[in-house]
Parts: structure tokens; sequence; C-alpha cells
């Protein structure tokens, strides 16, 4: 399918042939009839890709700010590294579309195959024939009282109505107040006929007279020029001041927010929407005590993944207009015909001529621009994503012994930035197949990586008879169900930690795995426990080979905070912090002391998963005292290991330096300026030789399976407060 995508390095935007999305649980996908420009945020968006390294900088200082931080914990090089891998990553475009449901995910019981429906949000809506949308960003096109659709035009300002919308519920208008818009730009225009709907009595400022004629047509009562607003305001309100105003408009500097200061009344509310300054003239706005509101997008719901991808509602008790409600109340608006958007499409264009809209939006005559789909695009009931898409062959490197095809499931930040640039440089390799949920990224790893095909449907890795190896880096409440289907279709896998998120899941990764041993098969399926693979983790497990246990561990994690309503920390998706970071620090201590834990005890600062101390018994009596904490400062070092026992110790500092220490003498692991090395380049080449050669995993699948079991005792632990023994 055909998708609008955008170099954010580059600036460049490009049409792009990219697998159609899989259809998820709570969400639907979509067959696109219609999608919107928004004139503000997508012409924003292309501003910002077309600037300068240092100019995006200082435009974002939040990001810089990241990278500082990335500097800071894994020097210069690396943060660079990522930083420009990600800068070279597509982003999609688009919000706002319409269409007709194709296919319906589980849980989702309000639409079914073929129902009409209008689409929001950001990475979902987008300009693209085909989009897969959560449940609670899509709502049923409505009919008019004729009994006829509205069109799927019409329907697709839907998010941008959603957004003028709560605006004007933030404003709390009342019937027969004066209201200003400032800005008769898209949302401008619309908020003016919400307003007018609402009775109110409306006038529009904006500078260009196109917009203000159209302002007018649409019944906005008096238009002007922002040089005059001031004195006509006056005459509009009978010298009181407006009761509410609109700032619509988007600017770099402040003006818009000085005029709405200078024409509201006393104690009057300023909603602020468009992307405008708002250095407030703080002597205007206290003499007249006005407040000033600046509105989220289309409503309450907006940057909530528990409501906007999860499909979580909020009670209508407590919130009754979210953005979805939001959106149904605009179209039914449109229905009644109370608000029109037929006279704002100024623009129709194939999504073949997508350039061509975007160089519109920097022309004043350009108002709702409307990117129109083919018929011929997936149809009702047609399958997606089964069959492969296949990329232009590309010089592959030599081989080196026998060649083993490697497919990836799953192809996000880590997958791109760390383990396919490592795989990148191994010889003897064949890219075969590059699977992601979205379809876009499959698509841009497939080009930048060299795959033979990329494609949203995992089957068709497990079908093909070019792959002999899995890699799967999904989030991780998918890992279990595919290490399933990997060691049925008989390929080799190697899934990124964590094995699985609970215990049952952990029982049907050991059933399938033992099938496949009673089948007369030696499965190889290896966890990504990259750390015991480190240089200077295995310098130190050199060291103690000599000592007799028991030794004594400390291993202490600066981990830091997770971003606000990190997946990771979603329970039915990330599993928590516990199961889905603190099994490296278990796999790590129990390589290092050559045991198996058998108990373990664990208690947190504040009750959750943030701040925690986990002591850990082994069978051969050794300890382990695994710190996790959130509490602390970037600038501290994030991992610090070390092991006491048989008259020697060691200590291993951020995976880049280390000593040992035995009868008085001490020897330095790493050089002056190391670089760091969490083992993830040996830990690819030792899963890939072991597929070689058909040789068990490099991480003991017992092993594995009984850190996440020693995980999972962690985690019970804090709960109940009490040591938890491991049965062997």
């Amino acid at each position: 399918m055909k998708q609008l995508l955008q170099s954010v390095r580059k600036g460049e935007i490009f049409l792009s042939e990219v697998p159609p999305p899989q259809v998820r649980p709570n969400g639907v996908l979509v067959r696109t009839s219609a999608s919107l420009l928004s004139p503000g945020t997508e012409r924003a968006a292309v501003e910002f890709s077309q600037m300068s390294l240092f100019s995006k900088a200082r435009s974002r200082p939040d990001l810089v700010k990241q990278v500082v931080d990335k500097v800071r914990r894994d020097g210069v090089l690396e943060a660079a590294r990522v930083a420009m891998a990600r800068l070279d990553r597509p982003v999609p475009l688009g919000y706002a579309c319409a269409g007709t449901v194709i296919a319906v995910g589980a849980g989702v019981s309000e639409f079914g195959v073929g129902d009409r429906v209008a689409c929001a949000g950001a990475g979902y809506a987008a300009h693209a024939e085909v989009n897969y949308v959560p449940r609670n960003l899509v709502v049923p096109i409505p009919r008019r009282s004729s009994g006829t659709w509205l069109s799927f035009e019409e329907a697709s300002f839907a998010a941008l109505g959603a957004v003028a919308l709560h605006a004007v519920r933030l404003g709390h208008p009342g019937i027969g107040e004066r209201v200003v818009v400032i800005g008769l730009g898209l949302l401008g225009l619309i908020a003016g006929q919400i307003l007018r709907a609402h009775g109110c009595s409306v006038l529009g400022v904006d500078p260009l007279p196109a917009r203000c004629s159209l302002g007018k047509q649409l019944g906005v009562e008096e238009v002007v020029h922002p040089d005059i607003a001031a004195e006509r305001v006056q005459s509009f309100t009978r010298g009181i001041g407006a009761d509410l105003v609109i700032i619509t408009a988007s600017a770099t500097e402040s003006g818009p927010v000085h005029l709405a200061g200078e024409v509201a009344r006393d104690r009057a509310t300023v909603v602020a929407v468009g992307a405008t300054g708002l250095d407030l003239p703080r002597r205007l706005y206290y003499q007249k005590e006005l407040s000033l509101v600046v509105s989220r997008s289309c409503g309450p719901g907006r940057y909530d993944p528990n409501f906007e991808e999860r499909g979580q509602d909020y009670p209508p008790g407590y919130i009754r207009w979210t953005e979805r409600e939001n959106m149904r109340a605009f179209l039914e608006l449109l229905a009644e015909n109370r608000v029109l958007v037929e006279p704002l499409i100024t623009h129709r264009i194939p999504i073949e001529e997508a350039g061509r809209a975007y160089g519109l939006l920097g022309d004043p005559d350009a108002v709702g621009v409307i990117l129109q789909y083919p018929a011929s695009s997936p149809t009702i009931g047609e399958p997606l994503g089964v069959e492969p898409l296949p990329i232009e062959p590309r010089p592959a490197p030599a081989p080196q012994g026998s060649s083993v095809g490697v497919s990836f499931i799953g192809a996000g930040s880590f997958a791109q930035e760390v383990l396919l640039p490592i795989l990148k440089r191994v010889g003897g390799l064949e890219f075969r197949g590059v699977v992601t949920a979205s379809g876009v990224s499959a698509r841009w790893a497939g080009d930048r990586f060299g795959f033979s095909f990329c494609t949203s449907d995992p089957e068709a890795v497990w079908r093909d008879p070019g792959t002999h190896a899995v890699i799967i880096a999904t989030r991780n409440h998918l890992h279990a169900a595919l290490v399933e289907k990997g060691l049925a279709a008989g390929k080799a896998v190697f899934v990124e930690k964590p094995l699985c998120i609970s215990e049952d899941e952990l029982d049907a990764v050991v059933r399938a795995h033992q099938m496949a041993e009673s089948s007369g098969r030696s499965p190889l399926v290896m966890v990504g426990f990259n750390r015991r693979f480190a240089p200077s983790v295995q310098a130190v497990r050199a060291f103690l080979a000599s000592a007799r246990p028991p030794f004594t561990l400390h291993y202490r994690v600066n981990a830091g905070r997770l971003p606000d309503r990190s997946w990771v920390a979603d329970p039915q998706e990330g599993g928590g912090r516990i199961i889905s970071e603190f099994c490296h620090f278990v796999d790590l201590s129990a390589f290092m002391v050559g045991a198996a834990p058998v108990a373990v005890f664990a208690r947190s600062v504040r009750g959750g998963e943030d701040d925690v101390v986990a002591t850990l018994t082994f069978a051969n009596g050794s300890l382990a005292t695994i710190g996790f904490y959130s509490n602390g400062d970037h600038s501290c070092s994030k991992e610090r290991l070390e092991v006491f026992g048989g008259g020697g110790g060691a200590v291993m500092e951020v995976f880049r330096r280390g000593w040992l220490v035995r009868g008085g003498r001490r020897r330095r692991i790493g050089g002056f300026w190391p670089r760091q090395e969490k083992g993830h380049r040996e830990e690819m080449q030792a899963f890939l030789e072991a597929v070689r050669r058909s040789s068990p995993s490099p991480v003991p699948f017992e092993e594995a399976v009984r850190t996440t079991r020693a995980t999972f005792a962690i985690r019970e632990s804090l709960s109940r407060g009490i040591p938890i023994d491991l049965a062997l």
C-alpha cells in the first residue's frame, strides 16, 4: 500500500510502498477514502524537518537534554550514532482521515467490517491507504436527516473539528455572549461556526481578506484586520469587551496573546489553540484578572496511552467529553448542517501527488486540502500483509562459511540502533524478512539493512524456507507467543529479554520447548541476556574461576525513572520494571557466581518497582544483593558490580573498566578511555555460531527459565513482604 512519509533530517516528503499494518486487539483496520492536511501541525512538522541541526536543537531543548544525558552515560560517539539514526528514520504524516472498516481486532464490538468511520491520531490516522486505528480514536460516520451519509471528505474533518470543539468547551461560552476568534484559518473558521451554533455572536480577526470573506460566508458576524480589531471589538461588544477570546492563529511571536488581552473584558477567558507565542503582558492580564487556558488538542484522553492505545475509556459521569466524544459531537453538527466544512475545501489532490499538497501549506489561499485515495486500494475482506513486499536487492557481504538466513520480528529503536548494525557487520548472513506491526518501520529497516522482504505478518517469516533464525525484538507481551510459534516452525529463536511476562506464559514456552525436544529436534531458544557476554564481565568470571565459592556479590543499578506512562511499566504490555529490566541483573548475578538462585527476598522504598533492593541466595551458598534505584542522578554511573570470594575481589564499572584484586596485587580491566561494551556483539556472534553448528543455546534454556522464575519471585516477594523459596 502507499503511505506518505517524511525524512526528519532532510525534510523531504515522499510516497512509499509499505506493507499494510496488522490488525491488533482494541482497534480496527480502515481503508482510507479521504484524509485532511492540518495546515498548522503539519506545516510545523515540515518546517522543523527543514531546519539545520543547530536550529532543530534550538527549537527543541528537551531533545538536546536527552542527547546530553546520553553523552554522560554512554559517551559522545554512541550518543551521536543513536541521534543520527533517529533523525534518519522516516515518520508518518497526517492524523485525520475517514474510510471503511476492513478488519476488526479482538475486544472490539462497536464496529464491524464495512462500517464507515472517521479517525484521528498521529501515527494512526495517517496519510496512508490503510491505517490501524485504536477503538477510542474511531467514530461512526452519521447520516443526515435525509438518510444520506456524510461524505468521507466531510468526515475527515472530525479530528480538527474535535480540536476546535474542545477549545470552545474550555471557554465555557454562554448563549448570547460575544466571542472573538483570532485567526481565521481552518480551526478558526470551524470554531466560529461552533460558537454560532452555541448561540454566541462572533467577531473574527485575520490579516488575509480571503479568510475574512470566507468567515463572513460561514456566518461570522464581523471580520476585521488585526490592526483595527481593538477598536471594532469595542463597538461589537457595546464597550464591554469580549466575553471569550479564542486564539487559533499560528505565530512565533506573542502578538495574538497581546491582542487577546486588549479586546477581552474584565475577568474574561482566553483560550490558546494555535501554536503562538505566550509571552504574556502581565500588567494587562493582571489588571483585567484574565484566565488563560492552553487547549490540549482534541480533549481528555489525548496523550494518555491507556485511553488512546489500550482502549480504556473514562466514566462519562466524571469525564463526559473525551476526544472521541468530541469527534462524535462534531460529526453530528455536520450532519445537522449547523457547521459546514464543504466551503472550507479549497484543494482535492490524489495521494500520488501528495508532495504538491504540502507545497500548498504556505499558500494563503489554501484552507482545507484533502488527499484522495484510489478505489483500487485494499477492499473489504481482502487479506492484508500475507504476501511479503519484496525489497530491491543490494550487494550483500561476502559469506563466511555456511550462510544463515536471519529474519526480524520487531524493528523498533533497539533493533535498528543496536542489533541490526551489529549483524550488518557480521559475514555469512542473509537478511531475509523483517516484520513490524505498522509496516512503515518494516520497510525502512528493510531498505536500510538489505532485507529480502518486509511485511506486517509474522506468518511470512515462519513459512520462509530461507529463514533459519528469527530474532524477536517486539514489545514484551508478544515474546512468549512468538517463541512458541518459532519452536513449532522449527526455527532457531533469539528473543530479547524478558522471555515472557507471566507464569502461565513461561509454562507454555517450557511445554513448547519440551514438545520440540520430544519430536527429535534440538530446539535453540536464546534469551538476550547480553551482559554475561560483555568483555569486562568475562574477565571477572575468568578471574573467579580459580576461586572456590561461596561468593558475595553487590550489583548497583542507577536505573533512573521511566518516562511518564511508559509501556514498560504497563503490566499487560511491558510487565513492569522488575520483569522487564531486573531480569538482566538476576541473570548476570547467577552467571557470575556459577549457580542457580534458590531463594529471593525484596523490599522497595515506596512500595513500587522503582527503588528496590533484592537479596538472592544461590545453590552453592553464594549471596547477591541487587540495588535497583530510580532516585539517583544521571551523572552517576549506571551499573557497578562488586564480587568477593576466594581471597580476592573484583569490580566492574559500567562495562568500561574494572579492577581485579588478589594477594595485594591489583590489575585493571579496560584502557584509559574504554568504550562501553555491554556484550551485544559477542552475544549475536555466539547465537549465530550456535545456529551454524546446530549446537545448544549459549544461554542455556534452563538457565533462562530459572532466571525468569526468580524474577517473578522477586515481584511476589515485593508484593507479600516475605522471602520466596524457589523449587529447582
